[in-house]
């Protein structure tokens, strides 16, 4: 299996394994021992919508467990002792890449551990304003098509780590891609009632460029990845100028980042504000998200009320 290695200075790779070494040498005693006496193969993900994908492809097969907790914000992530224990001990690690999340590098290096980037292949669309301007945009999964990629590639991998289920996980995968093709064509449908002119999707994050192009929405927002995590005031003049000349009727942000830019956005425009959109996490089991399926459904939900004036 191909690793995905980013060069990174000696001293950091030092001091990551310093890190490694000091976690696995705390870990006796520690809870998550329980975990060694399932015999299954374990496969960490950065985060909880790529682990959600993976446990659909993986069935029962494989442990499939997030490093970050539901509601954590991806991007500026600061791994734990316990995050590097459970690494060190995986027998897979999946990212999403294209710099999603910035910690990543630097938490992998000086672990023995495969790893996949699921979003390898896929034909990314370049971030359009900001300070990343021209990167690619990381949050491909926000596009079904996109995330059936991701699922098909989940499966090659695990078929690699377990290859005497390598059909049943292909299979899953297929069967999977398919419900999230289903979708899109739902979600399609679904936008196609808001009239073209309020077709126009302003949001804190600029995380909705694959939906956006998916379903035929014209994308704003205050910053391009929330590693920025500040809008500027020029930023903010610009999307109030395009809502208040598009007549835009409803402004977003994603659940996990400060409403509060957004919300002066609203109350300078008379936008209302809507929220929160689900981005780069799901939501606890009993709450309004708990799998991809659904954080795509609830944002095109929220979407079309409030873009179309009814009731968030």
């Amino acid at each position: 299996m191909a690793h995905v290695r980013l060069p990174r200075c000696a001293t950091a790779r030092v001091a990551a394994a310093a890190l490694v070494a000091a976690a696995l040498l705390s870990a006796c005693g520690m809870p998550g021992e329980a975990e060694a006496d399932d015999p299954r193969p374990l496969v960490l993900t950065t985060f909880t919508v790529v682990a959600d994908i993976a446990r659909n492809v993986a069935g029962g097969d494989l442990r499939v467990a997030s490093i970050t907790k539901v509601g954590a914000e991806i991007h500026g992530y600061d791994p734990t002792p316990g995050d590097l224990r459970r690494a060190a001990g995986a027998d897979l690690v999946l990212d999403n890449g294209l710099g999603l999340e910035a910690w990543f590098a630097r938490f992998v290096d000086g672990l023995d551990v495969p790893r996949v980037t699921l979003s390898d292949g896929i034909a990314t669309i370049p971030i359009a304003r900001g300070e990343a301007e021209g990167r690619p945009n990381p949050h491909a999964w926000m596009s079904p098509t996109a995330g059936a990629s991701y699922a098909r590639r989940a499966a090659e991998a695990f078929a690699e780590l377990d290859p005497d289920r390598a059909d049943a996980y292909r299979e899953r995968a297929e069967t999977y891609a398919a419900r999230l093709g289903t979708l899109r064509d739902e979600l399609v449908a679904r936008l196609a009632t808001v009239p073209p002119a309020a077709r126009a999707l302003v949001t804190c994050e600029g995380a909705f460029s694959y939906l956006a192009a998916d379903v035929g929405l014209e994308e704003r927002y205050l910053w391009a990845v929330n590693a920025e995590q500040q809008a500027t005031p020029q930023q903010v003049a610009e999307v109030e100028t395009f809502v208040r000349e598009r007549g835009v009727a409803a402004v977003f942000c994603e659940s996990t980042v400060n409403p509060s830019p957004m919300q002066r956005v609203a109350e300078s425009t008379g936008a209302r504000f809507v929220g929160p959109l689900y981005v780069d996490s799901l939501s606890a089991s009993d709450g309004s998200v708990p799998t991809y399926l659904d954080l795509l459904r609830h944002d095109v939900d929220l979407i079309v009320a409030g873009l179309s004036g009814g009731a968030p």
